[in-house]
C-alpha cells in the first residue's frame, strides 16, 4: 500500500511541447513528459476559452439553440455558447455577445448576466474553459450570425429539458451542466420569481 501512495505521489515533468497543428480555434500539441518514471508521449488541446449563457424567458422557459455540430454529423440542442474574440476577452463580455448573436436576444446590460458556474469541457487532453451566466429580462433584437451558422432558437420548459438529458437525447456538456445547475438553484417559483425581480 505505501509504495503505491508513493508512485502516485511521483510529479509528472514535461520535457517538451511542440505544436503539430494550429486550426482556427484550436492548437494541437505533442507533449513528453516523464510519468511515474516513464517517458511518454501526450496529446495536449489549446483552446483560448469561451462563455455560455442560459437564457430565461419572463414566464420560465429556457431558450435553446438547435445547431449542427460536423464533430458530431448531426443536430444538437445545446444553450447558446462561443470562444472569446481575444484570449484576455472577460468572459461576460463574451457571453453577453453570444446571446444576442444566437438567439435574438439580449439584456439590459453585462451587468444582468448572473455567474452560475465554471466547467473544463475534456481535462484529459483539451484546456478549453467556460464560464456560464443566467440571463433574466430578455429584451428582443436580432440574430447575428456567422455566415455559415445554421441556429434555430427554441423555448423549452425546464422539466422537458431534463427529460432529455435522462434520456441522453441531450449529450452536450455544458449544457447540461447549466441545465441541473439551474435546475438545482432555481428549483422553487419563489426561487425564479426572486431572481426575475
Amino acid at each position: 500500500m505505501g509504495d503505491k501512495i508513493e508512485q502516485e505521489n511521483l510529479p509528472v515533468v514535461r520535457l517538451d511541447r511542440q505544436l503539430k497543428y494550429q486550426g482556427n480555434i484550436l492548437k494541437i500539441y505533442e507533449d513528453t513528459v516523464v510519468a511515474n518514471g516513464h517517458e511518454a508521449h501526450w496529446d495536449y488541446i489549446h483552446h483560448d476559452g469561451a462563455a455560455a449563457v442560459l437564457p430565461v424567458t419572463d414566464d420560465g422557459k429556457i431558450l435553446m439553440v438547435r445547431q449542427y455540430r460536423n464533430a458530431l454529423d448531426r443536430f444538437t440542442l445545446e444553450i447558446p455558447a462561443g470562444k472569446l474574440d481575444e484570449p484576455d476577452e472577460p468572459k461576460v463580455e463574451c457571453a453577453y455577445r453570444e446571446l444576442e448573436e444566437e438567439t435574438g436576444y439580449r439584456v439590459e446590460s453585462q451587468g444582468k448576466l448572473e455567474y452560475l458556474m465554471s466547467l473544463n469541457t475534456t481535462v484529459a487532453f483539451c484546456d478549453e474553459a467556460i464560464d456560464i451566466f443566467v440571463a433574466h429580462h430578455l429584451i428582443p433584437s436580432k440574430q447575428h450570425l456567422d455566415e455559415d451558422e445554421v441556429i434555430n432558437v427554441e423555448a423549452w420548459e425546464l422539466k422537458d429539458l431534463e427529460d432529455l438529458i435522462y434520456s441522453g437525447t441531450i449529450t452536450d456538456g455544458k449544457t447540461i451542466a447549466a441545465i441541473m445547475a439551474y435546475a438545482r438553484k432555481y428549483r422553487s417559483t419563489d426561487k425564479r420569481d426572486e431572481a426575475l425581480s
